[in-house]
């Protein structure tokens, strides 16, 4: 017979409210957090969101601020998926998972995310950062033509709304650098327009087939970095010149070798992290964190690394930023996020704009 009393706390099973039923853990980055409460998370969360993906923005401009590294971009790419796929065979090993998905969807997903991955980082060989940051913001527009031709979607007219203040505001910021930026150059639009349009295919893709496998996210990372490794090592190996990048680096292998390291590994981080705050707080909450990251990232790539300026930067960004939220309202319109935003517009409407008054009958009514 067990004796009776308190039970040990690793025995107590802790229920927190908003948490999928029959679950009581909350695992990032092999911590579990679910001893802290909600707002504890929340903040624990966008804190990893910002200090993960700021390094990885930072370290990332600055491998490309190297002179003469302009040309090799898709070696950067090559060593990212390399780590990419170290990490991922680590993570499964702990977590003891195996493969779900068949090989042949993951050939697929790996050309797309070499097509991502490849055309992201070369275009900063031609483009500021904080033009590339807006043109990812704006991932939207590529997304929801896939959706329609891909997956057969239906979206409503605040959709295409969203779309329109982010065409709107990606012509006038890249405007306003093709006419300051020294580094500008259409190449740079044109390869991260491509890589938006892989990264739209990927995503519908991904969502089709976690759906119909119930594959893990380090699974898919896996196999997907691992497979486009093997692609991109032949693609690198025929279409570049792969020995003057490895002579390059060799100048330099702190700055490219252990820069790419730890801009690979924040990056990988900075993924997961991301995907435990849409599990826990849902997609709006999610983007919300990522949008004022990017902001900031913006900011610090001015104050970090020289460059020009001007207001037509804020007020196109601005416009980026209201398709963004257009977007994710017209998903989540009754969202806690949402209606605790309608509540807080309501009472400085109220603070600002005097009750209307009327006369009816000699009588004043407010």
């Amino acid at each position: 017979m067990r004796p009776s009393g308190p039970r040990r706390k690793s025995e107590l099973k802790i229920d927190i409210e908003g948490l999928p039923e029959g679950k009581s853990h909350v695992d990032v980055l092999c911590f579990d957090l679910v001893y802290f409460t909600r707002p504890a998370q929340f903040i624990i969360l966008s804190a990893g969101v910002f200090f993960f993906y700021l390094l990885y923005g930072y370290y990332q401009e600055l491998i490309f601020s190297l002179p003469g590294f302009t040309g090799y971009g898709w070696y950067l790419t090559l060593l990212q998926f390399g780590y990419y796929t170290v990490f991922g065979k680590i993570e499964m090993l702990i977590r003891q998972e195996k493969r779900k998905v068949p090989l042949k969807t993951y050939t697929f997903l790996a050309l797309t995310t070499v097509a991502t991955m490849g055309f992201s980082n070369a275009s900063l060989g031609y483009l500021n950062y904080p033009t590339q940051v807006i043109f990812k913001c704006c991932k939207l527009i590529p997304v929801l033509i896939g959706g329609i031709l891909i997956q057969g979607k239906k979206h409503g007219m605040l959709d295409f709304v969203a779309s329109g203040f982010m065409c709107l505001g990606l012509i006038l910021f890249t405007l306003a650098d093709s006419k300051l930026s020294p580094n500008f150059d259409m190449t740079g639009v044109f390869m991260i327009s491509l890589a938006l349009v892989a990264d739209a295919i990927i995503g519908n893709v991904q969502e089709k087939t976690i759906k119909q496998y119930n594959a893990s996210n380090s699974e898919v990372v896996l196999y997907s970095y691992s497979i486009g490794f093997v692609y991109l090592f032949f693609l690198v190996a025929v279409f570049t010149d792969i020995a003057s990048a490895i002579h390059y680096c060799s100048y330099y292998p702190k700055q490219t070798y252990g820069y790419a390291f730890i801009f690979s590994l924040t990056g990988y981080l900075g993924i997961q992290i991301v995907l435990g705050l849409v599990r826990q707080f849902g997609a709006f909450t999610a983007v919300t964190v990522t949008t004022f990251r990017k902001a900031l990232s913006i900011v610090l790539s001015f104050i970090f690394f020289s460059k020009p300026f001007t207001i037509h930067y804020i007020y196109s960004g601005i416009l980026v930023m209201i398709g963004i939220y257009i977007n994710m309202y017209s998903k989540n319109k009754e969202s806690s996020m949402v209606l605790m935003c309608k509540r807080l517009f309501y009472r400085i409407k109220k603070l600002f704009y005097a009750p209307r008054m009327k006369m009816e009958r000699g009588t004043l009514t407010i």
